[in-house]
């Protein structure tokens, strides 16, 4: 799939060998950067996809799945934000939280289709970029997700470090006798530079050996810790509602609806971790059924839990009265319920166990996919013969969080987090549409569509430009007129979409309003990532200068988009296997 390579042994003019060794170097590195996964024809549909040698064992069912979600949204999130955004947005706080969670459905919708059609194995959005566009698209697409997992990872590490410090310190023998360098922010040094934490690093530690046991191991551990959460979460809910004074709830919307929309662009935030359950694709027993009910289920329980806080902390306390550290534990103090201010802690510690257990879990995963195609070392695709766990992936990744979160304050890097999350799941969203437009199979291209196709891309790629217009002319106060320009360009775009293309059937889970409802999923990604800090938009940038570096110095001569294929057969889900041998 490289260039081309022709030997010129007597080449008497050096200039012009030159010329053609960096001609055949370009040549090689386009062709190999835009090659691309072929997606698999489809099979019965009660088969399974799995590895042959290295693969992980389908272990986890619906439930499993359900908690997953769960556990990777539903952090000390609900504890703090739902009462920070509402000292901006008043009781109407929770119309934030609903559009967040509309906008999020969305999203949902394109991965449970995307879920439901691939083979079952890790990669989520990797494997539906390498599929639908290309490989250097994909390789961008999993750097800017990895670098969120892993500053993400490292930054909830140090907050749990804390909360269980708080929890230790309801204890009379520990309040007061714990140094701040063991879990309480750090001890720092070098003017700052550095900032030890010891707790959050043993955290890690601890969460990957759990994590190296085993999927079921792990599972367990996740459901425990996420059923422990949102039975606190529904304490919280029905105690407070007895503490309700509807008053508060008056005026609803106080700064009217720039502050319900800048409120969602916040708490948007909050339920991002659904695509967790999408990457647990190859350790699914009914992964063409299950994933795209435990995407959908996981998301609609945290809207309806975040919802129920909303209401309950608003109307028990006037919402200018709420506290910026712990809203939620503070407005039960002050109605006398000392007691749910100590479920709130332990609640605390639950959710953000879960939130760093998964994205530990997931960031595993997505090494493991790139470790079998080649665009990472071989070592990375490696997998416990017993244990069926990435057992280097999982422990590469627990040394990156644990250097991170023991030696540096990563709280300062929260405002270029969020980066790898809106783009990638824009580009899920464009993926959809890419693999629904009939006669495309993963760029097999023929000169009868292939202006379609590049038609078609223009489209999106006008879409994605258009709501990054809109969000920068709205965050910067603009004239009303330029947002409705850009509005219109991303409307056009979209009929040009719906009309100019013919789309094919879903295979399985299919997302209603293709290609409308991900066109619109990109525009409001692409708008809410024009609210990040303007670091955010600089990280975007050079992370794409270096990875493609890496890419061009080493993952376009390693890798095999075909290896993968090679090494994946068909078989049943375990529990079919007695009753169907091949």
């Amino acid at each position: 799939m490289g260039g081309q390579r022709k030997s010129r042994g007597t080449d008497a003019n050096p200039s012009s060998s030159s010329s053609s060794s960096s001609s055949s170097c370009c040549s090689h590195f386009w062709s190999s950067a835009l090659r691309a996964k072929t997606l698999p024809p489809p099979s019965d549909p009660s088969a399974v996809r799995t590895v042959s040698s290295d693969g992980l064992v389908r272990r986890l069912g619906l439930l499993d799945l359900v908690l997953i979600g769960i556990g990777a949204s539903i952090g000390a999130g609900i504890f703090v934000v739902t009462g920070t955004v509402a000292r901006d947005a008043g009781p109407a706080v929770t119309i934030s939280f609903m559009l967040a969670g509309a906008s999020c459905v969305l999203n949902a919708f394109c991965y449970a289709e995307l879920a439901s059609r691939f083979p079952a194995v890790v990669g989520g959005a990797y494997l539906y970029t390498y599929t639908a566009f290309n490989e250097l698209t994909a390789f961008l697409v999993f750097a800017q997700l990895m670098l969120d997992y892993h500053i993400g990872a490292a930054s909830i590490a140090r907050s749990l470090a804390s909360y269980v410090i708080t929890v230790l310190e309801l204890f009379p023998f520990f309040r007061d006798n714990i140094p701040s360098w063991i879990g309480h922010g750090g001890e720092e040094f070098l003017g700052g530079a550095l900032s030890i934490n010891i707790l959050a690093p043993i955290i890690l530690a601890i969460l990957t050996i759990i994590l190296s046991l085993g999927v079921k191991e792990s599972s367990v551990v996740n459901s425990i810790m996420t059923v422990t959460k949102v039975v606190i979460v529904i304490i919280v809910i029905l105690a407070g509602a007895f503490k309700v004074d509807v008053s508060n709830w008056s005026p609803f919307a106080p700064n009217g609806i720039k502050a319900i929309l800048t409120g969602s662009t916040v708490v948007f935030f909050a339920y991002v971790g659904f695509d967790a359950v999408a990457n647990s694709a190859e350790e699914s027993k009914r992964p063409q059924r299950d994933l795209p009910i435990g995407i959908m289920g996981s998301l609609l329980i945290c809207i309806a839990l975040y919802i129920g806080v909303c209401l309950v902390i608003t109307g028990m306390v006037p919402y200018k009265f709420l506290g910026e550290e712990a809203p939620l534990a503070e407005a039960f103090k002050s109605k006398g319920l000392k007691y749910i201010s100590v479920l709130i802690s332990i609640g605390a510690v639950a959710g953000l166990t879960t939130t760093l257990l998964v994205g530990l879990y997931v960031q595993s995963r997505l090494y493991l996919g790139l470790g079998r195609d080649g665009l990472l070392p071989p070592v990375f695709a490696k997998v416990h013969p017993t244990r069926r766990t990435p057992i280097h992936s999982q422990v590469w990744v627990g040394i990156v969080a644990a250097i991170m979160a023991g030696l540096f304050n990563v709280h300062v890097l929260s405002h270029i987090l969020s980066v790898g999350s809106l783009t990638g799941y824009s580009v899920v969203s464009a993926c959809l549409i890419v693999l629904r437009w009939k006669d495309n199979t993963a760029n097999q291209a023929k000169s009868r569509w292939l202006s379609s196709w590049k038609e078609g891309v223009i489209c999106l790629l006008l879409v994605a430009c258009s709501g990054f217009a809109a969000g920068v002319s709205y965050r910067f106060g603009a004239s009303f007129i330029l947002p409705l320009v850009a509005v219109i360009v991303a409307v056009l775009a979209t009929f040009a979409l719906y009309h100019r293309q013919v789309y094919a059937g879903a295979l399985g889970f299919s997302c209603p309003g293709v290609p409308i409802l991900p066109a619109i999923c990109i525009f409001f990604n692409i708008f809410l990532f024009a609210q990040l800090h303007y670091e955010a938009w600089v990280r975007f940038v050079i992370l794409c200068i270096i990875t493609t570096g890496i890419y061009a110095f080493y993952g376009q001569y390693h890798a095999d988009p075909t290896n993968s294929e090679e090494t994946i057969i068909y078989h049943r889900a375990p529990e079919q296997e007695v009753k169907h041998q091949p």
